[in-house]
Formats: structure tokens, C-alpha cells, sequence
């Protein structure tokens, strides 16, 4: 049985908790994945709604085409519910966590950003990756190279759509991608945030610290953060920048619960239908979370990506912003 120790359930193997009243908590802020897997348009717009004027940071999207782990389950496609929810919000930060860049093909990827970030009022982060799941690339007829080549399509796209999004046209000849001259008009409202998602620590790692704005460790790494972290600090002093200015990014399950009873109930009932998909996580009350929080950030992490537990999670991400937020303001 899943027993919640006065910590809660979560990584701590390897990092160390100290409760809220014994530590002063750094500022961390929270971002939320939208329901997107068998769910219909009317509960992902009204999740998108409430979490936006609870203040939290930011909502996102797994940019998936098909349902994991099951191709046949419904999934609604990322970019086009992500410019969805832009239009009928006006606060949160709007990512996927994250795309493939071989998904699309990075000048059109640019493009896209570019106008959804103009309709948001410039609130768009392009959450990027290597992608993993072959059979939603064959599936769909995309070319699905070796790691190695979907790593350097990586490190080219990036360059492109920097480019596309601060000079007026835009020619490329890469090994991978080209352009002739292109125009992309109008220009984002900023400069969008880039955020590198993975744990590759030999190639990733690396490109995260030429190209990232943000790192988002994996759920399956959260008790590896410690370690990858200093992997990317290492990789970032070898080229010459600092890694104060790379933002460290954590996903993660959460389950709260609204007294130990609720946590221990609704941990139990995670980890029977997750195992060990999303990682061990955060779970607990109030406090416990708290408390799991703080050791994270203790380690750098200033952006918590949170998936929620429970059919409507509406209900979690209310009670974590009265409860939980206002420790990390």
C-alpha cells in the first residue's frame, strides 16, 4: 500500500524537505496541462478559463497526434486547441510540452507561433523536442530518422525560427531545412520564449544550453533533478553563458488532497491508474506539497508543470490556488 510519510509521496530519495515554516520559499510560478485526451472542447475551454483567472502562470498542451499509450484514443491536435484557448483567455502563457520539431516543418512552425502570439497579446512559449513515438510519425507518413538526425533537425530548426521571427527575409540552407527568402509578417509580439524539454545529457543537454530559454525536466526524471541540472549547468559554463539565465522548468503529477485521508486516498488511486508513467510526483495535502515544492525549487526550479490527478481538474487546481500558490508569490 502507498503510504504518505508527513512529506507526502514524491522524488525524495534524492533531495532533501524541509517544511514551509522552516525555509524561505523562493518564487516559483505554475503552469497547467489543459485536459486533451478523450475530452471535448467545452471542459478544455472551461479548465483553460478558470485556470487563467486563478493566476496561474501558464497552460499547456502535450503536442501528441496520437493518444498515449493507445493510438485510438482521442487527442485533440496541439497547436490548433493551443490558438483555441489564446482566443478566450487573456493572462496564462500559452505552450506545448512539447512539440517534435519533425512534426512540422519549422519555417511553417515559425509562422504559426508568430500569429498565434499576435492574437494572444504575446504569450506564446514554444515548447521543443526530439519527438519519440515512431508510430505516430509513420502513421501520419512523417520521416522519423535516427535520434541522432532528429537531434541536429533540432539544433537547425531553432536557428531558423529565431531567425524568421527578428530579420525581415530569411534565407537557410541547412542540412535539413531550407528557405528562399521568406517573409514572416507580422512578427511575434516578443521574442517567444524557447523551452527544450528531454534528459539527453550528451547531445540535449547541450542544445538546451546553446538554444533554450527553459529546461523542463521529465515526470520519469524528477528524482534525477539534482543531477541533470548540474549537467546543464556544466554544459552552459563550457560555452561561456551563464546559467543563471536558463530557467529550470519540472513537470509533474500532482495529487492534493483536502486533508491526509483525501491525499492518501487519491495517491493510492494515482498510482494504481499511472504506475509509473508520470514519475512518483508530488502528493499530499496542502502543506506536504508545499513542502515537496520547496525542495524543488531549492534545486532552481522556478517553473512547476502540473498534472493535475482526477476526471475534472478543476477541482484540484482550484483548491492548489487557495492553498498552495500563495506559499510561491
Amino acid at each position: 500500500m502507498l503510504s504518505l510519510s508527513k512529506h507526502g509521496v514524491g522524488f525524495f530519495n534524492g533531495l532533501s524537505t524541509a517544511s514551509g515554516r522552516e525555509q524561505d520559499m523562493a518564487r516559483v510560478d505554475f503552469g497547467v496541462m489543459l485536459p486533451q485526451i478523450k475530452r471535448g472542447w467545452d471542459e478544455t475551454k472551461a479548465a483553460a478559463q478558470l485556470v487563467d483567472r486563478l493566476g496561474y502562470h501558464s497552460v499547456w498542451f502535450n503536442d501528441h497526434l496520437y493518444g498515449i499509450p493507445m493510438p485510438a484514443i482521442p487527442i485533440m491536435e496541439a497547436w490548433t486547441a493551443l490558438s483555441a484557448v489564446g482566443a478566450v483567455t487573456g493572462k496564462v502563457e500559452l505552450g506545448t510540452l512539447v512539440t517534435p520539431i519533425g512534426f512540422r516543418n519549422p519555417a511553417l512552425l515559425a509562422k504559426m507561433v508568430a500569429t498565434l502570439d499576435t492574437i494572444s497579446n504575446g504569450r506564446v512559449i514554444v515548447g521543443l523536442g526530439s519527438g519519440w513515438f515512431a508510430q505516430e510519425f509513420s502513421g501520419y507518413g512523417i520521416d522519423f530518422p535516427p535520434v541522432r538526425d532528429r537531434l541536429r533537425q533540432l539544433d537547425e530548426g531553432i536557428q531558423l525560427m529565431r531567425r524568421m521571427w527578428s530579420e525581415e527575409q530569411v534565407t537557410f540552407a541547412g542540412r535539413y531545412y531550407k528557405t528562399d527568402d521568406v517573409y514572416c509578417a507580422p512578427k511575434p509580439v516578443r521574442p517567444p520564449p524557447i523551452l527544450i524539454g528531454g534528459g539527453g545529457e550528451k547531445v540535449l543537454l547541450k542544445l538546451v544550453a546553446k538554444h533554450a530559454d527553459i529546461w523542463n525536466n521529465l515526470a520519469v526524471n524528477l528524482e534525477q533533478l539534482a543531477h541533470k541540472a548540474a549537467v546543464v549547468r556544466r554544459h552552459c559554463e563550457a560555452i561561456g553563458r551563464d546559467p543563471a539565465t536558463l530557467r529550470l522548468s519540472q513537470q509533474t503529477m500532482v495529487v492534493i488532497g483536502s486533508d491526509a485521508a483525501d491525499a492518501q486516498s487519491k495517491a493510492e488511486k494515482a498510482q494504481r491508474i499511472y504506475g509509473g508513467h508520470m514519475g512518483r510526483g508530488i502528493a499530499g495535502t496542502a502543506q506536504q506539497c508545499i513542502d515537496q515544492i520547496g525542495a524543488l525549487a531549492a534545486h532552481g526550479v522556478s517553473l512547476l508543470m502540473i498534472e493535475f490527478f482526477g476526471r475534472d481538474i478543476r477541482e484540484p487546481a482550484q483548491l492548489f490556488a487557495e492553498t498552495v500558490l500563495p506559499a510561491f508569490a
